[in-house]
Parts: structure tokens; C-alpha cells; sequence
């Protein structure tokens, strides 16, 4: 009797075991913010756990939160479930943290593909909306914020009280298909000589002529140049043409380089006309990297970088110092009190620039050219004395100090023109762009400046920074400029990029030799406006962002610390066969002629009949296919087809009856020149 009560006993406390343990597995709850959130991706700054995308507490409508992520759209945050989800529950709206702006978002929860829930359209003010999804058998949850119709601009975003009810105990794991792994595709440069840089160089007829004869291959190395006209003359030690041309013409140089290796050999124009920046400007701005801690001692070591890193040998160019060598007018900083002006309205640089002959003629002495920063307005971005009402006095003093190029930032000149106060200096303010959206008014500021410069005896060239404002691009060239910034700034973000890339294809038709496109500086190696880290482009997004600023023949300016320059940074900036796409003579910018769902083919037409090729994966699924549509891409007939990043030759097309083999990674790309046979 005792052994079957014994049995009764086990048998009742399994049952009982097995009923609590069920109950509690049943019972669990995951919170979002328990998972990794780096993973996630957002249109600035980086995932935040419990705070704000600022850093602070989690606020919306007033009503604060202690749980959740924050972030910024555009966002994507993907989450493995593996079907062991029964419920998703959250709060979702916009921080308060952006009062004052006009921010607009829309949440939306994806499951394997589909949608099953969002939020609509939500702006600044909007109680938190309750999100409740079933998610029975879903193995991949999506959460998604896109912007609300009128950009990202302030879309500081929040999931708050977010958790996970599941049917068991289980781990979910957050996860991003952009692969993270850092890999080179370019040889490095041969021994022997090979000439690089630009093959065209246009000159105003009595401007001083400075243009670098640059090459790859061991030093030392000598040049030479036949055909060189009456006026100019070369350095055989540094390949630095100098002089002065006085007369109008078309002349057809021979350069020559030659080592202990070999001698190269290569055709070179110049242009003596109306017209200068016959390519894209390639070079560095300070922004990106120190914003407003800039000085001339860092400006001095980025033109040393640039020659040390031997970026100087594949055409990089201009050393471009941006806001911040102006005093301020507030700052706490003692380094940019001071005076504005002297009693004639000439600028005063701060102290951190004593002499700006005296740094204009260290980076002329590199072989390089340097550039400046300024604003229509009465302040520039950042608050610093920009040029209004003192612009004839400006260009005379750049050009006085020995500069090469001018940024015109609009800023605070929006306010300026609409009798509003003048101490508003951020140009996403809601004041700062009034006036932008008319032609005339937008144009009167730029075609003033572009006049005083051109009437320096320098050729200075001029960026008209504007944001694609009244299409830019349309009159941008008619004013003076030799580029135009077509979007908002970019920050080292693949939303970012994505959406300024997209953005393209409007103002493509305007670009040619002297006028170009300019969707804003390169946001590759470490970057952070002052706060440095390395760009959070994943290496497939910095191939793609590279390969896209060549297709689309833009200014190449680079943000990074350049001192701070690793392999892989360097052999993005290296690629002569990817910048010659940038350079070509030729001036036309690539447009989308093929879209096969998230695949998107430019084609770029070069000056010698070939076409260069991006194929841009801007989807989360990898793609693979035997791509044959080739008369899409203005292709008919033979082709050889060149990987640009690889340098190699890959395959012989018929465009008639062949197909080429395309494997894209998520984000990334394939550059590739085809080449007729016949």
C-alpha cells in the first residue's frame, strides 16, 4: 500500500510541476530593450536604450517613459523571432525633445514581408499611440519609421513600453543583413610610372596657373611635358605646372613621368578660356571632421596627411577649410572672440588663423590648393561673421590671401530678405530657408558673389550651397557657380546617403564641364563633426557611396581625419579607375536607366564611348541573377566588361544573345566599364 502512494505522490507532484512550468514559459515577457539595439539603423545619430535619441528621458505629449529605444527615422530595427512570439505590445510618437521643429513619422511593424500594423503619419504633440500585434508563426519582425512626407529632419522617434509576449522560454536575436566585413578589392599601384588626376585643367586668361602632374609608382620620380604653351613651365622634381597663360586657346599637351621602373606617358588639355573646374573639385573639407574646432595648425596637418598618405598621386586637389575661421558672435570660446572687421568692412579671421597668406602659401607650397568658407547672410551656420553687405570686400580678400575656392552657404540669409531677426544662424531653422523657394530671391545672393569673383585676378572655384533650393541646378550655373549642393547635409548614415543618391536623377541633364551637381561631401574613414568615430557606413555602403558620387560626377570631398586614414579608407580613395569615372572629360552624370525591384543600374556615358556601370543593391535581400536587358543600358553589340574596383577584365558580352552573371551583396555594388570591341 505504502509503494502505490508512494507512485501517487511522484505522479501528482510531476503533474503539478509540469503544470507551473508551463504556465510560467507561457507567462514570459522579453522587453525590447533587453535586445541588442546597435544593430538598428536610423537616418542620424545611433540606437539609444532607454533614452531619447538625444540621450535623455523618453517624453511624448508630455508623458515620460522609462523603457524603450529611441531612435530616428528613417529606422529599421529586425528581430529573429523564429515563430516563438505570440504577441508584440508598445507605445509609439514622437520625443519632445525636437519642440520647435516640424517633425513628421510614421511606425510600422512588418512580419515576414507583410504588413500588420502602423501607426499612420504622427507629428511633434501626438499622444502616444498604443501598437498591439499578434505575431503567431512570424519568424521575422520588422520595426520600421519612415518620415512623414516632408523629409527626416527632426524625426527623433520612440518605441516605448515595447515588449514581446512568447510562447516558451526563448532568446531573440536583433539582426542586420548588411554585412560588416571589411575587405579590399583594389591591387595596389605598380612600381613603374603611371600618370593620374584630371586630363582636362581649365584657366581664365591672366589667372596664376597651378595645376600637379600626379602619378603612382616608386619614387624618385621626374616629369616632363611637351606642347606645354608660351607661359608656363614645369617642375621636373614635382611635376607642378606654374605660370600665367594670357591668351584664349585650346592646347594639347604630352606629360611625361619616369622612374628607375619605366616612364608613362599620357595626353593632357588646357583650356584658357571663361571656364574653369573642367572636372569634379577633388579634395578634403574641414566639416565632417572637426566642425567647429577647426585652426590652421589642423589644416596644415590635413595638407600633410594628404601628401604623406599619397593621395596627392591620384588627383586629390583642394584643402577646403569650412565655418569656424571667422569670429563669432557669442561664442564662450576666447579663440573666436574678437573683432569682426576692421574700419575699412575687412574680415578678421580669429586667432586661430593669424595669417591666412601665410596658410595659403605652406598648402601652395604642397603642391595642393586651399579653399574657404563663407555665407550670404549676416552669420553663417554656425554663427560666425559671414559676408552681407561686405561681399566686394571678401572676394578681394580671398583672392588677396591666395584662395582657390569659395563655399557659399545660405544660412542666416533667409531671414535677412524676409526683414526677420538676424540672430537665427542654423539653416534647418524654419526662418532661415524663407525666400529659397523664389527664383529671384535665390539667385540675387550668388550672382553678386560669382560676379566679385570673377572679377579677381584668381581663378577661385565657386560652390554655391543653396540645397537644391528652386532647382539649383537649373540656374546654378548662370551665376558663376562650378557646383551646387542638390540635398540637405549628409551625415555617415546609410539612410542618408540612400535617399541623396535617389535624388540624383533630376538634376542629372545639368551637369557638364565647369558646372556640377554636388550631393554633398564623402562620408567615409572617421568622421563626427567634432566628435569623432568611424563612419557607420558598413564597408558594402561605402563601396556603393563611392562608386555612386564617381557615377554621378560630383565634387569628391573628402570629411574624414585624414591622419587617421586606415587600408581600407585609403584604397577607397585610391581606386585611379573609379576616380577616372569621376574625372572623365566627357562631364556627364550617370542616371538610373534600369530598375529591377531594389536593383537600380546607372549607366554613365565616357568621353572615349565606353560606359561605366553601377549595379546598386539598395534592398535587404541579396541579389543574384544573369542579367541580359543590356539595351536598357543605351548596350549593343561586343563588349569587354571591366570590374572597376578589382581592375580587372571579367567577361566578353554579345549584348545580343549574352548574359552577365550579376551577384550584388545587400548594399552594395558592382562598377564596371563596358568597352566595345569593334
Amino acid at each position: 500500500m505504502m509503494n502505490i502512494n508512494k507512485l501517487t505522490f511522484v505522479s501528482i507532484l510531476i503533474t503539478v510541476l509540469n503544470f507551473v512550468g508551463s504556465n510560467s514559459l507561457s507567462a514570459q515577457t522579453v522587453w525590447l530593450d533587453e535586445l541588442d539595439l546597435s544593430t538598428a539603423t536610423q537616418g542620424y545619430g545611433v540606437p539609444m536604450k532607454n533614452k531619447s535619441c538625444d540621450g535623455k528621458t523618453l517624453t511624448i505629449a508630455g508623458e515620460t517613459f522609462d523603457r524603450g529605444f529611441g531612435s530616428h527615422s528613417e529606422s529599421l530595427l529586425t528581430i529573429l523571432l523564429e515563430g516563438n512570439a505570440k504577441l508584440f505590445t508598445a507605445k509609439v510618437g514622437i520625443d519632445d525633445e525636437v519642440k520647435g521643429q516640424r517633425p513628421a513619422a510614421e511606425f510600422i511593424v512588418n512580419g515576414d514581408g507583410k504588413q500588420l500594423w502602423a501607426s499612420g503619419v504622427m507629428r511633434l504633440g501626438d499622444a502616444a499611440k498604443p501598437c498591439t500585434v499578434k505575431l503567431d508563426g512570424v519568424k521575422k519582425l520588422e520595426l520600421l519609421v519612415t518620415d512623414g512626407g516632408n523629409g527626416n529632419y527632426y524625426d527623433h522617434v520612440d518605441w516605448v513600453d515595447a515588449k514581446f509576449e512568447t510562447s516558451g522560454a526563448t532568446t531573440f536575436k536583433t539582426f542586420n543583413p548588411v554585412s560588416s566585413e571589411v575587405y579590399i578589392l583594389t591591387p595596389k599601384p605598380a612600381a613603374e610610372p603611371k600618370l593620374t588626376g584630371a586630363k582636362v585643367f581649365g584657366v581664365r586668361p591672366g589667372s596664376p596657373f597651378q595645376h600637379l602632374v600626379t602619378a603612382t609608382g616608386d619614387r624618385p620620380m621626374t616629369f616632363s611635358a611637351k606642347g606645354l604653351p608660351k607661359g608656363l613651365k614645369i617642375n621636373k622634381k614635382t611635376g607642378l605646372i606654374t605660370g600665367v597663360l594670357t591668351t584664349k586657346g585650346s592646347y594639347k599637351v604630352t606629360l611625361f613621368a619616369k622612374n628607375a621602373k619605366g616612364k608613362a606617358e599620357r595626353q593632357f588639355r588646357i583650356e584658357c578660356g571663361d571656364q574653369i573646374a573642367l572636372t569634379p573639385p577633388m579634395g578634403w573639407n574641414s566639416w565632417n571632421c572637426f566642425a567647429q574646432e577647426v585652426s590652421a595648425d589642423k589644416v596644415k596637418r590635413a595638407a600633410n596627411a594628404m601628401v604623406s598618405s599619397g593621395l596627392i598621386n591620384h588627383g586629390w586637389t583642394y584643402i577646403n577649410i569650412d565655418d569656424f575661421w571667422e569670429n563669432h558672435r557669442d561664442s564662450k570660446d576666447p579663440s573666436l572672440r574678437g573683432k569682426l572687421r576692421d574700419e575699412a568692412g575687412y574680415i578678421i579671421p580669429n586667432s586661430r588663423f593669424v595669417d591666412m597668406k601665410l596658410l595659403a602659401d605652406y598648402v601652395h607650397g604642397l603642391g595642393l590648393k586651399i579653399g574657404l568658407y563663407s555665407s550670404p547672410g549676416p552669420w553663417t551656420c554656425g554663427g560666425s561673421a559671414g559676408s552681407f553687405g561686405y561681399e566686394k570686400q571678401d572676394a578681394e580678400s580671398y583672392a588677396k590671401w591666395g584662395f582657390d575656392y569659395l563655399k557659399y552657404d545660405w544660412c542666416s540669409y533667409g531671414n535677412v530678405i524676409n526683414g526677420l531677426p538676424e540672430n537665427d544662424p542654423y539653416k534647418v531653422s524654419s526662418l532661415s530657408y524663407n525666400g529659397g523657394s523664389e527664383l529671384e530671391t535665390a539667385k540675387k545672393p550668388f550672382i553678386e558673389m560669382g560676379k566679385l569673383l570673377r572679377e579677381q585676378k584668381r581663378d577661385i572655384v565657386f560652390s554655391v550651397c543653396q540645397y537644391g533650393m528652386s532647382d539649383v541646378w537649373k540656374w546654378g550655373g548662370s551665376v558663376g557657380g562650378n557646383c551646387w549642393r542638390t540635398t540637405n547635409d549628409i551625415t555617415d548614415t546609410w539612410t542618408s546617403m540612400k535617399n541623396i543618391a535617389l535624388d540624383q536623377d533630376r538634376s542629372a541633364p545639368y551637369a557638364k564641364p565647369g558646372n556640377w551637381n554636388d550631393p554633398d561631401m564623402l562620408i567615409v574613414g572617421h568622421v563626427g563633426w567634432g566628435n569623432p568615430h568611424p563612419s557607420k557606413l558598413k564597408p558594402d555602403e561605402q563601396y556603393m557611396h563611392i562608386s555612386l558620387w564617381s557615377l554621378f560626377a560630383a565634387p569628391l570631398l573628402i570629411g574624414c581625419d585624414m591622419e587617421k586614414l586606415d587600408d581600407f579608407t585609403l584604397n577607397l580613395l585610391t581606386n585611379d579607375e573609379v576616380i577616372e569615372v569621376n574625372q572623365d572629360p566627357l562631364g556627364k552624370q550617370a542616371t538610373c536607366l534600369h530598375a529591377i525591384g531594389d536593383l537600380r543600374i546607372y549607366v554613365k556615358d565616357l568621353e572615349d564611348g565606353s560606359k561605366a556601370v553601377g549595379f546598386c543593391n539598395f534592398g535587404l535581400e541579396k541579389i543574384n541573377m544573369a542579367y541580359a536587358d543590356f539595351s536598357k543600358l543605351g548596350l549593343n553589340g561586343q563588349f569587354v566588361v571591366r570590374d572597376l574596383w578589382r581592375q580587372k577584365d571579367i567577361a566578353n558580352v554579345n549584348t545580343q544573345s549574352g548574359k552577365l552573371a550579376i551577384d550584388v551583396p545587400v548594399h552594395g555594388v558592382l562598377l564596371y566599364k563596358f568597352s566595345s570591341v569593334n
